[in-house]
């Protein structure tokens, strides 16, 4: 694995944990299985496939489009792009986002950071470069990808441990910063347990997903701590699915 993530075009990592222990601090309603790097490995596997099935029909991947449609440029049109994905997961969005641009002309080539050794090896097999390390200390160098994604990652954190995720995310971001994630609703969460067995979710993660409604922040809430993090002129969408999303450019 480490022969293949060790560069993305101009990407240099910087600081690499072959045993990444989280810096960031956890939110502190509720607990959720993939807050740890510990979880078990087989239920790693099984609810990052959940999240991935539940992000292609609940919402996430839209998401993940929005914030990048306001970071695109009509320029871009023939360019190649690097994405690093904070938090990827099963590769799932990264992944996502490489079809949605290639129909549009643009070239996303894309970097996953993981702290859970499963998630990264589920990455891996699906062809994702992926890094094992922190969002709070990204194993990058300054302004050393073009965008950065962090998707259903901030509600894991408390206040200040997503004011240092958004700031180490615009730390390695040429281009801008993509956070999406998920909003307080009550409808959602009874929603969620309505739809999960058509989605063949396990247990856990469908008790998983309650908790991270039951964490998430509203625009108004994420974009005060997307200042706390020094970003300006943030973009903020709220859609449906209880998804909420914020992009904004890197200062020059």
């Amino acid at each position: 694995m480490a022969g293949r993530c060790s560069t993305i075009g101009a990407v240099t990592p910087t600081r690499i944990r072959s045993e990444p222990v989280s810096l960031l601090t956890t939110s502190t309603i509720g607990v959720e299985a993939l807050d740890s790097a510990d979880c078990d490995p087989a239920l790693a596997r099984r609810m990052l496939c959940d999240i991935a099935r539940s992000n292609r029909w609940l919402g996430g991947a839209r998401a993940a489009r929005r914030g990048l449609m306001h970071l695109l440029d009509p320029a871009d049109q023939g360019r190649t792009l690097t994405l690093l994905d904070v938090g990827t997961g099963a590769g799932d969005l990264p992944r996502a986002l490489e079809r949605w641009s290639a129909k549009r002309g643009v070239v996303i080539r894309s970097l996953g950071v993981e702290l859970i050794p499963a998630a990264a090896r589920l990455a891996h097999a699906s062809g994702m470069p992926v890094m094992l390390g922190d969002g709070g200390a990204l194993p990058l160098a300054d302004r050393s990808v073009d965008l950065v994604l962090a998707s259903q990652f901030a509600h894991h954190l408390d206040d200040a441990g997503a004011v240092a995720l958004m700031r180490e995310c615009a730390r390695v971001a040429r281009r801008g910063v993509i956070i999406a994630d998920l909003r307080p609703s009550r409808a959602a969460a009874w929603g969620y347990r309505a739809v999960a067995p058509l989605l063949r979710l396990h247990p856990v993660t469908v008790a998983d997903g309650i908790v991270s409604l039951a964490r998430g922040r509203d625009a108004a809430a994420l974009m005060t701590l997307a200042h706390r993090a020094g970003a300006a002129n943030v973009h903020t969408a709220t859609l449906p699915c209880a998804r909420v999303v914020l992009a904004w450019r890197s200062s020059t």
